[in-house]
């Protein structure tokens, strides 16, 4: 994602804008991403009597299937308000056994850690930890900040997904059900992201910019990953929420008023460096508000009107003051001073292709997805 010098647009429809030179807009000054979501609306999103339907057979088969594992699915749970309504969910209405897996990089708010405890110990639910050794966690974000590469989120994300996959193999498990969810996710610019499970641009990331072995942090290779997941399917991942009328906001009033909830701000938040990734750093160096994305995708999902989204983006993302608060705990967490993260969020936007990468494999395997979508 590079800065463009277009005239400024917002979509007619939605509120995605082309500060992201991925959007781009029709005749109509529709964008591609609205777009796009709503035609696959139909074919991901299921919030009728008939989609619970599908849900609970799907559901009967998994537990016939794994009646002699320890566990019928393994969730995620971050503390998050679409994680911890999964579990709800799942415990509640379908009686599933699950072990809950939480990666634990060193950045969990305090009201996330609550609410996972919350969650956890009312619905009487295995949880398995993985705490990420905090100097190689910390190595690892800091070769991303140097490296100025677009999803600094990666060391995050690549830790959940590796330990998913290395607990589904030692516990012989084949589903995992996430919370990521049509309602309020289904906004992607094309080719605005970098897949985060690309083990070798990992490493070759860390290998230009970092300091230290990385000899405990759970990377996954490329080849690995796609052998494990798209080509044995040994781990089937599923989205439950996409078979209900899943509202974030009212999931979120029932697990205040159920488990005792702490609402710990905007989407994706429960994470320090999330939120100071999302606040200060993608609207520092590429103007870009990921309450875009969220917003849009309520107005597909018939949640949110067009102008209540429009007066919400008018509200700061972050104050000054609360800013320069993130900024010093960011720092603070990562041993450098306010001035050197300053220095490094103000360098030059640098590809994730810079680096050795596997990013034709991921190409690839997409289009197999999308060609066999097609198909079915």
């Amino acid at each position: 994602m590079l800065q463009n010098s277009r005239r400024y647009q917002v979509c007619s429809i939605c509120v995605m804008d082309n500060n992201n030179p991925g959007v781009t807009f029709d005749e109509t000054g529709q964008c591609i991403c609205c777009r796009d979501a709503t035609a696959r609306k139909p074919h991901e999103w299921w919030p009728t009597k008939e989609g619970r339907a599908r849900l609970e057979k799907t559901v009967g088969s998994i537990k016939q299937e794994m009646a002699g594992k320890p566990y019928d699915v393994m969730i995620g749970l971050s503390g998050g308000v679409d994680s911890a309504y999964l579990a709800h969910f799942l415990k509640r209405e379908l009686n599933l056994r699950m072990l809950a897996v939480h990666v634990d990089g060193g950045w969990n708010t305090e009201a996330a850690v609550r609410n996972i405890e919350k969650i956890v110990r009312q619905l009487d639910i295995d949880l398995y930890t993985y705490v990420v050794e905090w100097e190689e966690m910390r190595d690892l974000q800091l070769a991303y900040l140097r490296a100025s590469v677009l999803n600094q989120d990666t060391p995050q994300d690549h830790a959940f997904f590796s330990t998913l996959y290395r607990l589904a193999h030692r516990y012989g498990q084949r589903y995992f059900m996430n919370g990521v969810n049509f309602s309020s996710e289904s906004i992607h610019v094309p080719d605005g992201g970098y897949p985060a499970m690309d083990g070798r641009n990992v490493r070759a990331i860390h290998k230009a910019h970092g300091t230290a072995p990385l000899r405990t942090f759970p990377l996954m290779g490329t080849l690995q990953y796609l052998w494990l997941v798209r080509a044995r399917g040994q781990v089937q991942i599923l989205k439950p929420l996409n078979y209900l009328p899943y509202d974030k906001e009212a999931a979120k009033r029932l697990l205040m008023d159920e488990y005792g909830f702490v609402d710990y701000g905007s989407k994706h938040q429960e994470s320090r460096f999330t939120k100071f990734y999302q606040e200060i750093y993608l609207p520092s160096r590429y103007s870009f508000d990921k309450r875009r994305l969220h917003y849009s995708a309520l107005i597909v999902a018939g949640q949110m009107t067009r102008d209540e989204a429009l007066a919400q983006l008018q509200q700061p993302l972050v104050t000054e003051e609360q800013a320069a608060r993130d900024k010093r705990f960011v720092a603070k967490k990562l041993g450098i001073t306010v001035s050197e993260l300053e220095r490094l969020v103000a360098l030059p936007p640098v590809l994730h292709e810079s680096f050795a990468n596997n990013a034709l494999l991921y190409r690839l395997n997409h289009s197999l997805k999308k060609l066999w979508a097609g198909r079915r």
